[in-house]
């Protein structure tokens, strides 16, 4: 499939023109892979106003008829499959037993591969995402975001984009809305209260994903950059490398698949895109990740419900698939 009838879509109605600038990416004082904290110039772009949602994505599929990979029988042994169910279907969370405690270091106690979990059905069968269609379409690997991006005429954004787009011209701030966490107690971002896994009070309101738009919008109008989801990146993932001489860097695009591993599990093969924003599980007693410093690798085989995207259209640059997608 290398063509499509949303191909000559590119910037839409509910995109914001983010003006270029130099600013501050990462930060010094938070988790190690987000330092050192250096200047960082990048071009005008076009952003998607809120996260790619369910009803985006079903007129998308309508179009152009792509089965993403969580729909797709995965191959025997292959990385995140339940090879012996080899079925399809994609990570959910599931809270554990709160009597068991907490245990941090074992993300398996909170994460099911769950057979006939996809896009269509995000807590697996029997959820709709027909029923929450404003919330953002999550179980989507790289390959389906980038599949997306390319049909629609857009890209999915630089670690660097992103970033300087979810500070909302806040630069050097803490959070996307300043230096304080929650505003006279209102919560700005759909994240985890309460002592994770076991215990979500959803004082913020919600407990999974929220529809887009609840919470508000950052300085650029742009909502959801922090919290509800995590987002795709198309970086592959590596270590901030500081500037060379006095001059910021400009319009960088990350590092390479080849050397793109998860330092915690050198092992595992699979190279891996750079996720930001956090999402609705993130708590501060166990993921402190809702800031636009904040990054994480992802294994781009695999798909949660917790994981979705947004695109941005660069002037000047035509759709033809992201120039960081394939190596």
């Amino acid at each position: 499939m290398t063509t499509s009838p949303l191909a000559a879509s590119t910037v839409t109605a509910d995109m914001v023109w983010i003006p270029g600038g130099t600013y501050l990416m990462g930060a010094d004082d938070q988790y190690p892979e987000e330092a050192p904290a250096h200047p960082v110039t990048v071009p005008g772009f076009w952003i998607d106003r809120h996260p790619v949602t369910n009803r985006d994505f079903d007129d998308f599929v309508r179009a152009t008829g792509y089965r993403t990979l969580a729909e797709r029988t995965p191959e025997r042994g292959a990385p995140g499959a339940a090879a012996a169910l080899h079925v399809p279907g994609s990570a959910v969370f599931v809270a554990p037993d709160p009597s068991a405690g907490a245990h941090l270091d074992d993300l398996s106690r909170w994460w099911r591969y769950v057979p006939g979990a996809d896009w269509r059905h995000p807590g697996g069968p029997g959820s709709s995402a027909a029923a929450i269609p404003d919330h953002p379409v999550v179980h989507l690997a790289w390959a389906d975001v980038a599949a997306f991006a390319m049909l629609t005429g857009k890209h999915v954004p630089t670690e660097a984009e992103w970033e300087f787009a979810a500070r909302g011209g806040l630069d050097g701030a803490t959070y996307a809305w300043g230096e304080e966490f929650t505003a006279d107690g209102v919560h700005l971002a759909n994240t985890w209260q309460g002592e994770f896994p076991v215990e979500n009070t959803a004082a913020d309101g919600f407990v999974g994903t929220s529809p887009v738009g609840v919470f508000p919008p950052n300085g650029h109008g742009l909502y959801d950059m922090i919290g509800n989801v995590w987002e795709w990146t198309a970086d592959w993932y590596a270590g901030h490398e500081p500037p060379r001489g006095c001059c910021a860097v400009r319009d960088p695009r990350g590092g390479h698949q080849a050397g793109s591993r998860d330092a915690a599990h050198p092992e595992d093969p699979v190279p891996r895109k750079v996720l930001k924003g956090g999402s609705h599980l993130c708590a501060p007693n166990y993921c402190r990740r809702y800031r636009p410093a904040a990054r994480m690798p992802h294994a781009v085989d695999t798909s949660t419900s917790n994981l979705g995207f947004r695109c941005v259209v660069r002037p000047g640059h035509p759709a033809e698939g992201d120039r960081a997608a394939t190596g």
